[in-house]
């Protein structure tokens, strides 16, 4: 099967994919949902069972990740493998690994060898700490970068101790990163006609997504803490009880905590002495809390989100995954789609969560079995059948 290309905006671009786990497909997903032709490069089955890097390929998780993108088998640790590998970079614009640091150098295929046969070629690397410095050889996993990264220490409500986030936010973020971080570099290469070596890390995406906590921080000395589900400085904001559940408010600034007060029937909250002004809010946050939810809790989570949003008080519903994906401006916005699969048929995965005018993503081509593509890929490098026999005899492919 010929590159099938799930956009025309990057369907000029050959991806090779070295990566594992998330952070990596993560990042490489990106490109092939834009049209990249992404070539998954797999150790063979016989080295590598399925499921050894805990993650088995005929799961929604894997599913997920690897859609979009062909399959070939090559046993790197083997020099004929490197070679072969090597003859696909010539070819390539883009490689993307995430190994430990020194691994792609143990295997030859470092971005000093890369540009040696490729001065265009674009590298991108994902690690849990950086390429170097004195973490560099450390094991980098999501959960232990949202605790060096600080994430953990404002999750959570006060006084229950660090909290890690639901999500692999650490992994998603490093692989979104160094997807940027390719784009940028092949837009680069377009003046300057070389390649670079693009990084990112878990330790340093984790750090940067604090954002507005670590600027206060940086420059005004603030330590920020667990704030559970309230807002650190914009109050009231969070979590208020309804008689069916839950909603979240959000009334920050002036105009819409008058507009809040007013729906709630309550306007002389407005000119209180104890709430008439973002600081008395924020110090006196807890009794203004139960305040609210004083008054909440008599009407249902619909009454209230579509009362407070008429009057202009951003509010909405608290999901679990079966009302998110019920959602109608979900489902309006296309958020998931249909894909063909190997393991599962035709199953619902999540679609790209940008829209374009001209070169719009879809999910093209099911994730591949391992080494589907093995033949017709490399026999696209010359090789006769007879060669991809012995190839295979001898654990290569």
């Amino acid at each position: 099967m010929a590159h099938i290309a799930a956009s025309t905006a990057l369907d000029h671009i050959k991806v090779l994919d070295l990566t594992r786990v998330r952070s990596g497909p993560t990042c490489v997903r990106q490109l092939a949902d834009w049209g990249a032709d992404v070539i998954k490069v797999e150790l063979p089955e016989s080295i590598e069972p399925d499921g050894t890097l805990g993650a088995k390929r005929h799961t929604a998780d894997f599913q997920n990740l690897q859609r979009n993108k062909r399959s070939l088998t090559l046993n790197l640790k083997e020099e004929e493998g490197r070679r072969l590998f090597l003859r696909l970079v010539e070819g390539a614009d883009v490689v993307i690994e995430n190994f430990r640091p020194d691994v792609k150098d143990k295997l030859g295929i470092g971005y000093e060898a890369l540009k040696a046969v490729n001065p265009r070629i674009i590298l991108g690397s994902i690690s849990g700490f950086g390429q170097d410095g004195p973490y560099a050889k450390r094991p980098g996993f999501d959960q232990i970068a949202q605790g060096m990264g600080g994430l953990m220490s404002i999750t959570g409500e006060p006084g229950r101790g660090p909290m890690r986030v639901g999500i692999p936010v650490a992994d998603l973020t490093g692989g979104l990163f160094c997807a940027m971080g390719v784009l940028i570099a092949l837009i680069e290469r377009e003046k300057s006609g070389r390649g670079q070596w693009v990084q990112s890390s878990l330790l340093q995406a984790m750090a940067f997504m604090l954002d507005f906590q670590a600027a206060r921080y940086l420059m005004e000395n603030h330590v920020p803490q667990q704030a559970g589900n309230d807002h650190p400085t914009s109050i009231p904001t969070g979590v208020f009880p309804t008689s069916d559940g839950h909603i979240n408010i959000a009334a920050a600034g002036e105009r819409i905590w008058q507009r809040l007060c007013d729906v709630l029937g309550t306007p002389e909250w407005a000119e209180d002495v104890r709430f008439n002004g973002p600081e008395k809010r924020s110090r006196n946050r807890h009794e203004l809390n139960a305040m609210i939810a004083e008054k909440t809790k008599d009407r249902t989570s619909a009454d209230w989100v579509d009362a407070l949003n008429e009057a202009g008080v951003p509010t909405g519903p608290i999901y679990d995954m079966a009302g998110m994906f019920a959602d109608e401006q979900v489902r309006h916005l296309g958020i998931a789609a249909e894909c063909e699969t190997v393991c599962f048929g035709k199953a619902k995965m999540m679609a790209q969560p940008i829209r374009m005018s001209r070169t719009d993503s879809k999910l093209a081509v099911h994730p591949p079995e391992k080494g589907e593509h093995t033949d017709e890929i490399l026999k696209g490098l010359g090789l006769t059948d007879a060669e991809l026999a012995d190839l295979r005899s001898r654990e290569i492919i």
